[in-house]
């Protein structure tokens, strides 16, 4: 009975965030209608219903698959690269103080940074293409993944680490036994953020240094006045990004730290 109770409460919630969610956006395609008429320029400000049109000629002609392919493939690339290195790094830095002292500093001097002041540098570097993309994008996710990463490894309690070591557990046992589990919400955590942060770049590199992808069909559509490729180019960054964000938190509830969410 309790069971039954539950499940129906979490229906009615379900249908109640659905049904604000759907009046908020109608609301929004309404203000957005009567500003666009209002404005009376396609180029400033077309209408939804413009937008929807468009996304259904880059449909048809395969050019926005193309794009949403490219773009894709630079953020998972990207954001694989930082994760891969943000928290081994972020790990080993929380467990050793030496390291932490050396490496500390030049993390605080570079994090400040901003992802776009790289991309001279990496087209030097790395030319046209993919390459700066990918550089670019994982430098973004680099230090949200890193940071949460290396607070919640300093989280870590010491009773724990010194009752792993009275069993006898060594450096890489405590790392990944002890301190990746206690760690692991807060990895979630940056790695949601990470993904998030590596969408932004990429739009940023793609304006600049690539020939292909959702930034670069935003910048060819700008310079043409086409001002609703430019919004399907938008609307489909926020989707894609919305979505795989939405798809993490779900790996997070049901596999990764399912204690975090009791049913």
């Amino acid at each position: 009975m309790t069971a039954t109770r539950k499940l129906v409460a979490k229906i009615g919630s379900a249908g109640t965030a659905l049904a604000l969610g759907t009046a908020g956006l109608a609301i929004f395609l309404i203000i957005w209608t009567w500003a666009s008429a209002r404005l009376g320029n396609a180029v400033l400000l077309p209408s939804p219903l413009s937008v929807f049109e468009t996304y259904g000629e880059l449909i048809s002609d395969g050019s926005l698959a193309g794009d949403v392919r490219a773009s894709l493939v630079r953020v998972i690339a990207g954001f694989l690269m930082a994760a891969s290195v943000a928290v081994p790094l972020a790990l080993i830095l929380a467990y050793s103080r030496v390291l932490r002292g050396l490496v500390m500093p030049l993390i605080a001097l570079i994090r400040p940074i901003p992802p776009i002041a790289w991309i001279p540098l990496a087209i030097l570097w790395m030319g046209l293409g993919d390459p700066p993309s990918y550089f670019i994008t994982s430098i973004a996710a680099f230090f949200p993944i890193f940071l949460n990463a290396f607070a919640g490894g300093t989280s870590l309690q010491q009773e724990h680490v010194n009752a792993a070591r009275s069993l006898g557990a060594g450096p890489g046992a405590i790392l990944v036994k002890v301190m990746l589990p206690s760690a692991l919400p807060m990895i979630v955590t940056g790695l949601r953020i990470g993904l998030g942060q590596a969408w932004m770049a990429v739009v940023t590199a793609e304006l600049i240094a690539a020939q292909s992808g959702l930034g670069y069909m935003i910048q060819v559509s700008r310079l043409a006045l086409e001002t609703s490729r430019v919004l399907v180019g938008m609307t489909v960054i926020g989707l894609l990004g919305a979505l795989m964000i939405g798809a993490l938190g779900i790996i997070e509830r049901r596999l990764i730290v399912p204690w975090n969410y009791p049913r």
